[in-house]
């Protein structure tokens, strides 16, 4: 009878694996916020791998140009040919370049390389540093003398901090472009017009909210993609769950700090 009344019932099982869960998730907490005042202890502390955050730069940046380019362009003209039939309804068109570059400079430039960015860079780095981890090759390092931290995931984290707002702005011009091509087309509206129309809305403020959202989610899509490749394990099955772990956090992050910076920045408006 004893050992029939020490058997977990389905509800107590249920009540440990929640605080288990629980306890899984502060203790995850507790090792990202150690990983985030380890980088800021260790980016700004000589000696400095300028040679490996020039190459961090150029796979972020140069490797992405290509698809931020086409995804820049289609976001600016599809959003711009979409908006034209409810402008109409109102006889609005001519409000079509105001609209666009609001909606682009405000929200589409950051967000859009934000989201190309996690999928694109945040799984690389993941998955990068989730193979070196699973083939020693960090523990290699930390024998030899080398500090993995700060070539491996410094470098990183600044490159991402760096280029995304890089990218960003080149987002908020391809999509001008794309928008141009579309209006000109139905408006037969001149280049120069267009662009006059374009930046008239446009306050110091909204370059400025822009530019910090960008540079936030290139912090965290560097700092997420290196803390799940960094501690990764369970072989070729961790290098998968990092990569792809990557990209879903990143990506919902990114959605969270959104809402927050545009709720702060709205009240300066």
């Amino acid at each position: 009878m004893d050992n029939v009344s020490n058997i977990p019932t389905p509800k107590q099982k249920k009540g440990n694996t929640f605080r288990h869960r629980l306890g899984v998730f502060f203790e995850d907490i507790y090792k990202i916020h150690l990983f985030i005042v380890r980088f800021f202890k260790e980016a700004f502390r000589p000696p400095f791998e300028f040679k490996e955050l020039v190459r961090q730069c150029y796979e972020v940046g140069v490797r992405s140009f290509t698809l931020i380019s086409v995804t820049g362009f289609i976001v600016g003209f599809i959003f711009t040919k979409q908006s034209r039939p409810s402008l109409a309804t109102f006889g609005a068109n001519s409000w079509l370049p105001s609209l666009v570059s609001i909606a682009i400079m405000r929200a589409l430039a950051p967000l859009v390389t934000a989201l190309i960015a996690s999928g694109k860079v945040g799984s690389s780095i993941g998955a990068e540093l989730g193979s070196m981890r699973v083939t020693e090759q960090i523990d290699a390092m930390e024998v030899s003398g080398t500090n993995p931290f700060k070539f491996l995931v410094c470098t990183r984290v600044l490159a991402t901090t760096l280029t995304i707002p890089i990218l960003a702005t080149y987002t908020a011009f391809i999509g001008l472009l794309g928008g141009y091509l579309n209006v000109s087309l139905n408006e037969g509206i001149s280049y120069t017009a267009f662009v006059q129309q374009f930046f008239q809305p446009l306050m110091f403020l909204d370059f400025t909210a822009s530019l910090i959202k960008s540079v936030v989610f290139g912090f965290t899509i560097g700092i997420v993609g290196c803390y799940q490749g960094y501690y990764s394990n369970k072989g070729t099955e961790g290098v998968g769950k990092a990569a792809n772990g990557a990209v879903v956090t990143a990506m919902f992050l990114v959605f969270i700090e959104e809402i927050i910076i545009v709720q702060i920045t709205g009240n300066f408006r």
